[in-house]
């Protein structure tokens, strides 16, 4: 069982130390957190992830989901865009747990406006962001669970478009005294480089000659940039405080490959898995002492309302605000589904 442990541990970490330290990335609306719960216990899940909203913190959670379950997720997102992400999760016995995501990001059209034409040439633009994933998890022993997930990504904004493929990776391992230790990888893949009619031009080959053919057909290269990817590990406790109450406390150390290192710490209170009280701190550790930057997400809290219907689906509605500096705040839905 060790032997497994060491080897996915390995695995994972030779995997993070394949990419570059980079300061700029492509797709990162990949780093925005799914799921209301989540958030509201400041991002530390990696190792909490006991349902649909596992497909964006670790895939190898969303064996521990029981039922044929659905996830959606929204959040009015910074500068007037829109965050959207969803999920569902089929337990196939034996044979393990599939899973399907799907996370946007989008905003309202835009004017099209150039130097001769500041107030708009009439046409408008869109910008939009989309991945789409295909994940499956398998518990291995009884203490411990490996999965992964496939994903399709796309960046557009007007003509141009991004496209690529990125894969996540992850595992859960629950210690005899309870304690849950989870890790995973997200967003390894390769480079991201915009590309469409907008790099079509014309070019002349040499300027000094006069008479030549000065308006060659030519494509211009777009620099491509590597996916944000994150290296997380995490620790959970349960504790029980009273018959039907019980308290979460999580703590998750991340490792970007676009900044420095952080940490999420939350924590979580069940009442008689009816009602659910929610806070954390994001990012922590992550002021940057030289340029005397501040990390702008902070302090997060929220609720979650959970609900058997009699003969039918069991549901969950959450809520979170999260503190995001100048930003002000940002709230988020989301709505579980158990059939």
């Amino acid at each position: 069982m060790m032997k497994k442990i060491l080897f996915i541990s390995g695995f994972l970490i030779a995997i993070l130390s394949a990419q570059s330290n980079v300061a700029t990335t492509a797709a990162s609306f990949l780093e925005i957190g799914a799921g209301a719960r989540s958030l509201a216990m400041g991002g530390a899940y990696v190792s909490v992830a006991d349902d649909v909203s596992s497909l964006y913190w670790n895939p190898a959670g969303i064996v521990n989901v029981e039922r044929p379950s659905t996830h959606v997720y929204y959040a009015p997102w910074l500068v007037e865009t829109n965050f959207y992400h969803g999920g569902a999760v089929i337990p196939m016995g034996h044979l393990g747990t599939m899973g399907v995501t799907y996370t946007t990001v989008t905003m309202d059209e835009m004017d099209v406006r150039t130097i001769n034409n500041p107030d708009g040439t009439g046409e408008k633009f869109s910008v939009s962001n989309i991945a789409m994933g295909l994940a499956y998890a398998k518990r291995l022993t009884d203490r411990f669970t490996f999965g992964f997930q496939t994903k399709f990504i796309q960046e557009k904004i007007w003509h141009m478009m991004a496209k690529g493929f990125a894969v996540d990776i992850g595992s859960l391992f629950v210690t005899p005294g309870g304690l849950r230790i989870g890790m995973s990888v997200s967003n390894f893949g390769g480079k991201l480089g915009m590309d469409g009619v907008n790099t079509a031009v014309t070019y002349d080959p040499d300027e000094t000659i006069y008479g030549n053919n000065d308006r060659i057909n030519a494509h211009l290269d777009a620099a491509k940039w590597p996916l944000p990817l994150l290296f997380r590990f995490g620790l959970t406790k349960d504790f029980t405080i009273a018959p039907g109450q019980k308290i979460t406390i999580a703590a998750d150390g991340i490792h970007p490959n676009n900044n420095v290192e952080y940490v999420n710490a939350g924590i979580e209170y069940n009442f008689n898995d009816l009602l659910f009280l929610r806070t954390g701190l994001s990012h922590l550790f992550m002021d940057k002492v030289d340029s005397g930057d501040k990390a702008e997400q902070g302090l997060s809290f929220g609720f979650g309302i959970n609900y058997q219907i009699p003969r039918g689906p069991k549901f969950r509605v959450d809520f979170v605000q999260t503190e995001f500096g100048v930003f002000k705040n940002v709230k988020g839905y989301s709505i579980n589904l158990s059939f």
